[in-house]
């Protein structure tokens, strides 16, 4: 019988394509045959949950991250975000900014990175200017100067790729292209705006009472009204609608509103989540009960969605979701509220992940689909 060493070099690679990423490195540490099919990298890691992209460990200058398929943590040594604040995903990428309030675009898993350039002025004034009247640290506004960061495409892929991010006190929405000196502010309605996202080669936004609008990019670039009514809360009972996403489910654009109530020191929890689909060509919408047996995965990231029946440990017709807070202490900053609700039952099933206090948490968690080659 012919040794694990001795296998040919296609047999291997068939192995290496049904491998997740973790298993990948493990795969390459048996013996030198099979460390060069793990090099070459000729296949995508199989298909796994995405990964939550935790607090930065201040003893071992490492990044921790948690594999939801493993239910384990891994700390990896990222340099480029040691003391950053991550606020945003896409792609496989993380924006995150440091204590200087600069920011940069990076795939963690690969360290390729893009530097951003200034933010822009954050109500009339600059960030630092607002440091220096004393209204705010440098600490707080770091988390404060913006609030969510996409990609329209996957740089690896498309080098002309757009970053979109949303600032300010309103969450103003502003553009950035590789070779911009600068960002681009885009014109808003006066409304404070809850998500954003990058559908069929158009810019949309929704603001917090429901107003889905898209970016005129004519002329200087300026938010329009999409003529379709939605009520400004869609969902119904005691909890009120506390946050609105946009998702490109498969094709389809998908609205979601998050509900939830208050309870002490500003906490805020959620109840539910109720999903309709806004009919783009006749101006209404449907409610959504179910999403195909698919899981979405909603928080400071731009929204992922994946195949539950791939995925055997996935909740079909479940949100995960995470609380993308920046107000809470360091012991609960954004994890007191995490959870996966289960559209069937129209019930929240608990939580996906229990807090360690090893580590204070000073990062809001992030959901990442690790994209390493």
């Amino acid at each position: 019988m012919a040794a694990w060493s001795d296998l040919t070099f296609d047999v291997l690679e068939h192995i290496s394509s049904f491998l997740p990423l973790p298993d990948h490195y493990r795969f390459g540490a048996v013996c030198k045959n099979w460390r060069l099919i793990s090099k070459q990298r000729r296949h995508p890691p199989a298909p796994q949950l995405p990964w939550l992209v935790l607090e930065d460990d201040k003893k071992t200058r490492t990044r921790k991250f948690y594999s939801l398929s493993e239910a384990k943590h891994y700390s990896l040594d990222i340099p480029e975000l040691h003391g950053r604040y991550i606020y945003g995903s896409s792609h496989g990428w993380l924006f995150a900014i440091d204590l200087k309030l600069t920011g940069i675009l990076i795939n963690p898993f690969t360290r390729k990175c893009y530097e951003l350039p200034p933010f822009p002025v954050w109500d009339e004034y600059n960030a630092t200017t607002l440091i220096e009247f004393g209204c705010y640290t440098f600490e707080e506004m770091q988390t404060l100067l913006v609030y969510k960061a996409i990609l329209s495409h996957d740089p690896k892929e498309k080098s002309d790729f757009t970053a979109m991010i949303m600032f300010g006190v309103k969450n103003e929405p502003a553009f950035w292209r590789p070779g911009d000196s600068s960002w681009t502010v885009i014109d808003g309605l006066g409304y404070s705006m809850d998500d954003i996202l990058y559908y069929k080669g158009n810019l949309y936004l929704v603001a917090a009472c429901n107003l889905l609008c898209v970016v005129d990019f004519e002329c200087k670039p300026k938010l329009v009204e999409v003529g379709i009514e939605i009520p400004a809360r869609i969902s119904v009972g005691e909890s009120t609608g506390i946050q609105r996403f946009l998702v490109d489910f498969n094709g389809q654009m998908l609205l979601i509103e998050r509900t939830g109530h208050s309870v002490e020191n500003y906490k805020v929890i959620t109840d539910g989540f109720v999903v309709i689909e806004p009919n783009l060509e006749q101006n209404c919408y449907n409610t959504w009960y179910d999403i195909d047996g698919y899981a979405l995965f909603l928080g400071r990231n731009a929204c992922i969605h994946v195949d539950s029946c791939r995925l055997p440990k996935c909740k079909k017709n479940g949100i995960y979701f995470t609380h993308p807070t920046e107000s809470q202490s360091p012991d609960e900053f954004g994890f007191h509220d995490l959870g996966v609700f289960d559209m069937i039952t129209n019930k929240i099933m608990g939580t996906f992940y229990s807090v360690e206090k090893v580590f204070p948490q000073v990062d809001s968690p992030v959901w990442i689909t690790p994209n390493p080659w």
